[in-house]
């Protein structure tokens, strides 16, 4: 493979000295991504594992104004809608991909600026080095939409200190770089205005250069932050999301009626008490998950509920379609969240589950 672009349009695909590029092209769209930008990732990651000039990969989006702002859910709304089946066909392919991430054989450094949500954490947090910067805005908000926190979120928010993880998946709250390193969804704070000369300096690595060749080449760009405003609340937050049930979750923080409790109980008053309750009980079972394949089956087993159920569809229309931010949740409360709607979302779905090779 040459320097020259091997493939344009909504993903473009290129060797750049020893580093193989993945770029995110739709800017307009904050680079959300297709199921054809999927298969294409896919197949760069085939050309870059078996390019003996490659040493590592770097991902990145066009524009300025993030990575990834998650998946096309616009498409997988339409898609629900007509009860179609792209939401089965997206995600297999997407959660296959996110732990072949986690496993990929060279360094693969994930440029984080910007907006990181969603599918973008996917394709960034399971990597091996990850860089933030003092414009990263990292979120995971699918509770909002219906939904929980999947492309093996389940797996990184369960790994984080304390209830942190907790806290970010049901308030979809949004991390800073700092508190993405807190959290452990990055490894190093590098300014933006710095990645010029980072990513200049990654493409002149040897082919043959390992993980902590990489890391040591970030840490000479980075500014050491690890902790952010978030963190500096642990100890409440640890306390206020410690329990396995909503309703336990909420009364807590009632009781705490501190600003912090009540700006967060507002909070969760937006989001899908059925996403929230499915949510917290993804999140126990991954605590005890051995691999972060594991959560990616039961994510996906829980994903193809979502796509069947109406608060998917009418959190996107209200998030995406119509944007009246006013979603009618069924059902409305927390308390009204039944044993046997949950069920159906941890069901083994026989001949439909996902399988890594």
């Amino acid at each position: 493979m040459t320097d020259a672009t091997a493939q344009e349009g909504d993903l473009i695909v290129r060797r750049e000295g020893a580093a193989g590029v993945i770029r995110l092209n739709r800017p307009k769209a904050l680079n959300a991504m297709t199921l054809e930008m999927s298969l294409g990732i896919d197949a760069a990651l085939d050309l870059f594992e078996n390019d003996p000039d490659v040493g590592v990969i770097v991902l990145e989006g066009a524009g300025d104004r993030g990575l990834c702002a998650g998946g096309d859910i616009r498409g997988l709304y339409e898609s629900s809608r007509a009860k179609g089946g792209l939401g089965k066909v997206f995600w297999r392919q997407e959660y296959i991909m996110n732990a072949r991430i986690a496993k990929y054989p060279k360094p693969y450094v994930a440029f984080m600026d910007g907006l990181v949500m969603g599918g973008g954490v996917g394709l960034s947090a399971h990597a091996s080095h990850r860089v933030v910067t003092d414009r990263t805005r990292l979120a995971m908000p699918e509770v909002g939409l219906g939904f929980f926190p999947d492309v093996g979120g389940t797996w990184l928010l369960s790994r984080s200190p304390g209830e942190i993880g907790t806290y970010f998946a049901l308030t979809g709250q949004t991390m800073n770089g700092p508190d993405a390193i807190h959290a452990k969804f990055a490894d190093a704070v590098v300014p933006a205005a710095k990645w010029p000369d980072l990513r200049d300096a990654l493409t002149k690595l040897h082919s043959g250069a390992s993980p902590a060749e990489v890391s040591r080449l970030i840490d000479c760009f980075g500014t050491g932050e690890t902790a952010g405003p978030v963190a500096a609340m642990q100890a409440r937050i640890d306390a206020l999301f410690a329990f396995d049930r909503m309703e336990d979750i909420v009364a807590a923080l009632k009781r705490d009626g501190s600003e912090f409790a009540q700006s967060t109980l507002k909070t969760l008053s937006e989001k899908s008490p059925r996403g929230m309750v499915v949510t917290l009980k993804l999140l126990r079972l991954a605590r005890q998950a051995r691999s972060l394949e594991e959560c990616l089956v039961r994510e996906y087993r829980a994903a193809l509920e979502v796509f069947r159920s109406d608060d998917f569809r009418e959190g996107v229309r209200a998030a995406v379609v119509d944007k009246d931010r006013n979603p009618k949740w069924s059902p409305a409360a927390i308390e009204d969240v039944t044993p046997a709607m949950v069920a159906p979302y941890f069901a083994e779905i026989g001949a439909d589950e996902l399988t890594f090779n």
